[in-house]
């Protein structure tokens, strides 16, 4: 089914767009989920959050892509969960993918008040000036929480060469952080 008579049926009402979400999307959302919370019994619980967010909110909502929104959705609850139990200190999962990205963005900007929206618009600047290989290796490393393993297998390179594009898609980032930072 597409994703545009999906939404229709959210729109609609139906309970079947619950379904079909899970039929069409439900095996990347769990591993996004189990990526970022640590386990299959939280991405479970993230994926029914998921769900019941995308019916709470669809309508209003109508995005214009529906893996991409439902994503979103599922990181942001993943996020807020591993949040909270790294909190409680019931988890040991750390988040060693976003520490690498945050030490890039911090290292840059320590001095600089840079917003949360104008990072955001660094990061899609970044992802727009690399090639698509480094583009992939980016967004699978730190969108979807990949290892560096998985991701020299599935697109084919050497774990070597995936740190390599990492480290310098860092240094990218941290060098317009800085500029961003001293426009300022």
């Amino acid at each position: 089914m597409e994703d545009n008579e999906i939404l229709g049926l959210f729109w609609q009402r139906s309970e079947s767009a619950l379904a079909q979400v899970q039929k069409k999307y439900g095996r990347m959302l769990k591993h996004i989920a189990a990526r970022i919370a640590g386990s299959e019994a939280a991405a479970d619980e993230c994926l029914n959050d998921a769900l019941l967010a995308l019916w709470q909110n669809i309508p209003p909502a109508r995005p214009e892509n529906l893996s991409a929104y439902a994503c979103k959705v599922i990181r942001n609850l993943a996020f807020k969960r591993l949040t909270y139990e790294l909190a409680q200190k019931r988890s040991v999962n750390a988040s060693v993918p976003l520490e690498e990205l945050e030490a890039a963005v911090s290292d840059a900007g320590a001095e600089y008040e840079l917003e949360r929206k104008e990072v955001l618009m660094i990061i899609e600047d970044l992802l727009d000036g690399l090639s698509r290989e480094a583009r992939a290796v980016f967004l699978k490393r730190y969108y979807f929480m990949d290892t560096v393993p998985e991701i020299a297998r599935d697109l084919r390179i050497s774990e070597a060469k995936v740190k390599s594009i990492l480290v310098r898609s860092r240094k990218k980032l941290a060098e317009k952080i800085r500029l961003k930072g001293e426009a300022l």
